[in-house]
Order: C-alpha cells, then sequence, then structure tokens
C-alpha cells in the first residue's frame, strides 16, 4: 500500500467505523459484529501508527464511545467512563498476562466475570440514597437517566446497611441489561401492534432507558448488575472485597465472578461460561478479566483509552452452513445499494436465520460467492447474520460468477461508482423510492429536525398515500390530511392489519412540525441530507455562511475555505444547489418559517472582535490537567475556531503532554506556534490582553487527568 492507498483508507475506515459508532450508541441498530468492528478498528490503528500525518480529527481510535443524546440533560462523569480492550484468542490474554508481570514483581491474581450485553451506567449515592445515574455516552459526559434507574427494581433506592457502613459518596457502576423473558415479551407486544421489534435485547435495554415516561420504562422490567464500586473513602483495596461489600450494601452484584490465579483458571472459567451461557435468562457476550489487587492499577497504568490491568474476552460468533438461494438488493439514504443474501432457512443461535447482509460489491468479489454456494454464516455479535466465507468443496461445476446489477432496483436508473469508493449508489436522489423515504427519515430524526411525533412508520404511510414526496411536503399537512388515515401492514406471519391516525396522534405530528420551525438554521442545514455533509460539517458550513443565501451563492473555492470541507464534500454541496428542485424545496421550507440563517447571539458569537483569541484556528495535541473537551470550549468561548489537522491555516498549537511527535514536528516545519496549557490559561484570563503568544517547545508541568475504568 503506497501513501495515497493509505491516505484513502484512513478516510474510509474513520468514515465507517463513525457510522457504525452512531448506528450502535445512538441509533441502537447494530450493522457489524463485534469482531469485524474491532478488526476494522486494528486496522485504523495499524495504518494511523505508520501515516500518522493522515490521522483525521474526527477518528473513532481516540474514541471511547459513541456521541450524546439531546433528549436528556448531560452530565459530566466526576471518573470517566473507559472501554476495555478486547480480544478473541488465549494467545492474547497469555501475552496479556505476561505484559502485566513484566510492568510489577508484585504478586497479583485476578478476578474474571461475565460480560453483560446491556448499557454501562454509573450510579452516584449520596448519605445512602441514590443520588442520579449517568449513562457511559461518550465517556466523559453521559445522559441522566436517574428517573429511569429508579424504575428497576433491582436498583436500591435506599443501602440495605446502616449509615456509617457506607461512605457519605461513593459511585458504583454497572450494566443495566433486559432478562431474555422479558425482551421476548416486549417484541410480541411490538409485532402485535404492527412495530418493528427489537434486535435484541441490549437494544431495548438501551431505548428503555432513553424513554421519555419513567412509567414506559418500568414496564420494560429492566435488571442491573453492578460489578465496580469506586470513591475516595472505602478501605478495600481488593476488587473481590468491594464486590461483597457492594453486595451487603443491597446491590445485585451476581455471584458469577470467580478469583483465578492463574491463566489455567482463566481458561477455565471462559470455557464453561461458553457452553453455560445458554442457560442464563439474560446475554453475556463474553467475560472480563481484571487484576484484583487495586492498589496496582495505577502502577500498571492506562493506555488512551483502555486500562492495562483490565481485558475483555469475547466469545466468536457461532457459524453455520447453509445454501444461498438467491441475492436481492436495498437501496439507503444515499443512495447506496447494499447485496442481501436470501439463505435457505437455519438455525442460528436461537433463531432461524432467512437472510445476511453481504455489505457491498467488493464482499461479493473478494469471497467469490455465486448462487447456489454453500456458505459459511454467523451471527455478528449475536445480532446480524453475515456471511463469513464459501464451502468450495461443495460448489457445483456449472456455477459462474455473480454479476452484480446496473440498475437500481426501486427506479431503473444506472447505477454508479465514484473513483475510491467500494459500493454503487443510485444518483436518482429526488425520484428514487427508497432514498426519498430515506431523506424524509433523515430530516424528522432527533439530530436533525427532531420531530419525534413521526417515525419510520407514519413516513412510510405518509408517503405511500402520497401525501408527502420531499421534505417540503410535511409543513403542507393539515389535520383532514391527516385525520383517520388508514394503512395496512402486514406482521412477519402475514396478518394484515389496519391502522388509523386518530385525534390524539394528528395533533401530535401537527404540534412536532410546528415546534420544528424553531430548529437552528445548523440543524435545519444537516437536516437536508447533503451527500457527506454530517453534523459537525454542517455546523461549520453555518458558522462560516451564517445564512442559506450565502450558502448557496458559494463556489467551489469559497466551500474548500471552510474548515474540513475538501473537494469531495464541496463538489458534493455544489451539486446540491445547482439542482433546481433543491431551491425549490429550500424555498419551500423558508415560507414554511424554517431557521435559515443563524440566530443572531450565534451570529454574533462568530463575528465578534473582542474575543481573546478571535481570528485564530487551534489544534490541540497531547493531555492536560483538564478534559479536552473542556479545553476546546475554552478556546471556542473566546473567540477561537477549532480544525483536527494542522496545516497552513493554523494559528496555534495547544501542546499539553505526549504530543504526538509528527504533529510537532509539521508544527515545527510549518513555523506554527506551540503553546503550553499553562501559557494558554493566562492569555485567556480576564485581566489579559488578545493572545499575541510566541513560539514555545518543551512539555507542560501540569499533570494529565486521571482516567478510571468504567
Amino acid at each position: 500500500m503506497n501513501e495515497q492507498q493509505a491516505k484513502i483508507r484512513i478516510e474510509e475506515l474513520t468514515q465507517l467505523l463513525n457510522d457504525y459508532n452512531y448506528a450502535y450508541y445512538i441509533e441502537d441498530n447494530p450493522k457489524v459484529s463485534d469482531y469485524d468492528f474491532d478488526m476494522l478498528l486494528e486496522e485504523l490503528i495499524n495504518l494511523e501508527k505508520s501515516y500518522p500525518q493522515y490521522v483525521l480529527s474526527y477518528t473513532p481510535t481516540q474514541r471511547v464511545g459513541g456521541h450524546i443524546t439531546k433528549s436528556f440533560k448531560t452530565v459530566l462523569h466526576k471518573t470517566p467512563m473507559l472501554s476495555l480492550g478486547n480480544t478473541y484468542s488465549r494467545e492474547d490474554l497469555a501475552e496479556f498476562d505476561g505484559r502485566l508481570r513484566k510492568l510489577t514483581d508484585k504478586p497479583f491474581n485476578y478476578v474474571c466475570e461475565l460480560k453483560y450485553d446491556g448499557v454501562a451506567v454509573g450510579l452516584e449515592y449520596r448519605k445512602g440514597l441514590l443520588f442520579r445515574a449517568l449513562t457511559r455516552g461518550d465517556g466523559q459526559k453521559g445522559d441522566e437517566v436517574t428517573e429511569n434507574i429508579k424504575t428497576i427494581r433491582s436498583v436500591p433506592l435506599k443501602l440495605q446497611t446502616k449509615e456509617g457502613d457506607y461512605p457519605d459518596e461513593f459511585e458504583i457502576r454497572g450494566e443495566v441489561i433486559m432478562p431474555r423473558k422479558a425482551f421476548y415479551f416486549l417484541n410480541k407486544q411490538k409485532e402485535e401492534i404492527g412495530e418493528e421489534p427489537f434486535a435484541n435485547p441490549r437494544n431495548a435495554a438501551s431505548g428503555s432507558l432513553k424513554l421519555q415516561d419513567p412509567k414506559q420504562t418500568a414496564l420494560r422490567k429492566l435488571d442491573c448488575f453492578l460489578y465496580f464500586l469506586l470513591g475516595d473513602n472505602i478501605e478495600e483495596s481488593e476488587h473481590e472485597k468491594r464486590l461483597q461489600m457492594a453486595a451487603r450494601w443491597g446491590f445485585k452484584t451476581g455471584h458469577f465472578y470467580k478469583v483465578c490465579a492463574n491463566l489455567q483458571e482463566i481458561y477455565a472459567f471462559i470455557d464453561y461460561w461458553e457452553k453455560e451461557r445458554e442457560h442464563l435468562d439474560f446475554d453475556i457476550d463474553g467475560a472480563v478479566i481484571k487484576v484484583n489487587q487495586m492498589n496496582l492499577w495505577n502502577e500498571l497504568g492506562f493506555t488512551a483509552k483502555s486500562p492495562r490491568w483490565a481485558i475483555a474476552y469475547k466469545f466468536k460468533a457461532e457459524r453455520v452452513c447453509t445454501r444461498l438461494k438467491k441475492i436481492s438488493f436495498q437501496v439507503g439514504r444515499t443512495g447506496a445499494v447494499t447485496p442481501v443474501a436470501n439463505l435457505e432457512p437455519i438455525l442460528l443461535a436461537g433463531t432461524i436465520v432467512k437472510r445476511a447482509t453481504l455489505h457491498n460489491a467488493e464482499i461479493i468479489e473478494k469471497l467469490n460467492i455465486r448462487l447456489g454456494d454453500m456458505v459459511y454464516v454467523e451471527k455478528g455479535g449475536e445480532i446480524i447474520p453475515k456471511i463469513v466465507g464459501v464451502d468450495l468443496s461443495q460448489r457445483s461445476i456449472d456455477s459462474c460468477e455473480f454479476q452484480f446489477i446496473k440498475i437500481c432496483p426501486q427506479c431503473g436508473t444506472p447505477l454508479v461508482r465514484e473513483q475510491g469508493e467500494i459500493g454503487y449508489y443510485c444518483p436518482n436522489e429526488d425520484n428514487c423510492p427508497p432514498q426519498i423515504k430515506g431523506k424524509l427519515e433523515h430530516f424528522i430524526s432527533r439530530k436533525a429536525m427532531d420531530i419525534s411525533s413521526l417515525g419510520e412508520g407514519k413516513i412510510d404511510r405518509l408517503y405511500q398515500k402520497g401525501l408527502v414526496q420531499n421534505i417540503a411536503d410535511l409543513y403542507d399537512l393539515k389535520y383532514e390530511d391527516l385525520y383517520n388515515l388508514s394503512t395496512q401492514i402486514t406482521d412477519k406471519v402475514g396478518n394484515v392489519k389496519v391502522l388509523n391516525f386518530k385525534e390524539k396522534t394528528v395533533e401530535n405530528i401537527l404540534a412536532g412540525l410546528e415546534k420544528s420551525k424553531n430548529i437552528s438554521f445548523e440543524r435545519v442545514l444537516f437536516a437536508l441530507g447533503i451527500r457527506y455533509v454530517g453534523e459537525t460539517t454542517a455546523k461549520l458550513l453555518a458558522r462560516h455562511f451564517l445564512s442559506m443565501n450565502r450558502l448557496e451563492k458559494a463556489s467551489l473555492e469559497e466551500l474548500i475555505q471552510v474548515e474540513e470541507v475538501g473537494d469531495k464534500i464541496a463538489g458534493s454541496i455544489e451539486a446540491f444547489f445547482s439542482n433546481v428542485e433543491h431551491l425549490q424545496i429550500i424555498n419551500r421550507l423558508r415560507k414554511a418559517g424554517l431557521q435559515m440563517e443563524l440566530e443572531e447571539e450565534k451570529r454574533q458569537e462568530e463575528t465578534r472582535l473582542d474575543g481573546k483569541l478571535s481570528g485564530t484556528t487551534w489544534v490541540i495535541s497531547g493531555v492536560f490537567s483538564q478534559s479536552r473537551e473542556e479545553m476546546k470550549k475554552k478556546i471556542e468561548e473566546n473567540g477561537g475556531h477549532l480544525s483536527g489537522s494542522i496545516s497552513s491555516k493554523t494559528s496555534f498549537v495547544l501542546a499539553g503532554d505526549k504530543m504526538g511527535p509528527e504533529k510537532r514536528k509539521k508544527a515545527e516545519e510549518l513555523g506554527i506556534s506551540l503553546v503550553e496549557e499553562a501559557e494558554f490559561m493566562a492569555k485567556i484570563s480576564k485581566d489579559s490582553t488578545n493572545v499575541d503568544t510566541k513560539t514555545k517547545g518543551g512539555d507542560s508541568s501540569e499533570k494529565p487527568a486521571e482516567w478510571t475504568l468504567f
């Protein structure tokens, strides 16, 4: 792989993994197995090490978790919630053990626990009472879900022991799960009313924690296992003893963990539970191995995103062999065409599998898949079936290479495959039915216009009835259009049911549309669904051009001047606004009352001249005494702009401990000033004047923030 190929692959992997993260953590709709995700992430990590000059600011290798939902109050974790490094082999476990024994000569043993397949939460207690509950979020901030957590009967609202047995303040972390019995019951209810069932208990638990009404959460019968106790005044220094202590206080810690003295005992624990997990009433996807002696944790240390003293062993997906009957094709919102394998039904991981994803044409070519083949199927992460190989010994001698389709299966438009991309897509974005519905669904989504009274099912009904053909049509809807609107829905077993829009449903839809007129311009821009324009890019464009009118008239050269907008994105934006139909839709949205320019206070913020960092662009690199998010916030609050990579447009680099050597080298080559944390804080203090920073080198004397698991 040459340098240019590496650059392209890094960009592809970064976008792909971020999409998978978004689907998993925000949409609760996993697209790939944990194993496949980890392999892609490992590939990206290796490429970034070899070609650090092409590392993107939004790389998932620096992330702990996914994005924060705005449905609940966002709260900063007192101690960040880190993720664990993953392994799928005993060789990796042996390497893990060997590394630790080189890092310390002190004796230690391990605690092996089940890896619950649920939603990570942190519960804060004050004076023995539940004070607050947070989800993991992005690891630094989480959503406050206290009222919903209170509905889980296994979570004590008040501790069982007398006051004085526990600290005044502490936190305990664990996993919210949905038992299988509750999961099956919930899905049966959803299918009976024509709704899409949840893919697995983990998705159901996550969705339940995000319900606005705690009464509805209570009906979901969630459970919670707690496995990590932390606080300043807890004397026990062994993890096992803390689990026992938490159990005494009334927490459900389970009886599944085991202290192991060596690798052989760890292997035995894993082997036992890989078989016995079928008999549990909840899902697990592996085991967690932690050093028991907590006083060694700081000595053993952390990587950028994971502790060195703990690791997760994940069970490999079950594999079966069945016949490929045919390949059908699905078209997504952006026109991407995804091949789907139709299989001879077969039992896999407890369910009958009839279909499996093939991802794209490149996968079909790589695996040399042909119709009629006997194929190996795995249920990635026990969620989504996928084909992983072909049994060539059973291939028919008269089989032929599979030819990918040339025209869109939905609208008949010739497909295109752009240079550097691995998939085909349909360019007929305004007249292809699945693309139209996809754009409508994107428009009403939480991160865009947040019209929660509409959803995928209602959008489909409106489209099928001819009431909406584009996003502007939504704002022409009237009460009489919607009331008693009926549609037929066929469930998975072929039963046809009729659903009607009643008075309350119609009122909620119209109220949601009216409320969306107050959504900010940057989110309106994101909601348009312009190819390659994500949430961050939309925000940068809005802050640069300030209004839709100015953006519509921007030239390719002007678009490229926007931070993080390259030729590919700029070309897509220019093409979008060159389409007369798109301009007509925007004009209709403008007349409907949507926000088409930056709010006055934000406009003033973007154009103010009195900010101490006004007119400067900053890149952040290294570790600081405060979180990187806090440092970014300080830059923006003082009028500065942020960039993810060093270029000739960069004014300063905020350099912390362990700054990347390649970034330092590039900054020096371009003559860009390096600013230490202490100097930066002095420059933005109240009594300082505008920044006049000189070039600096050396390391900051500030100590990095401490990170703790979970």
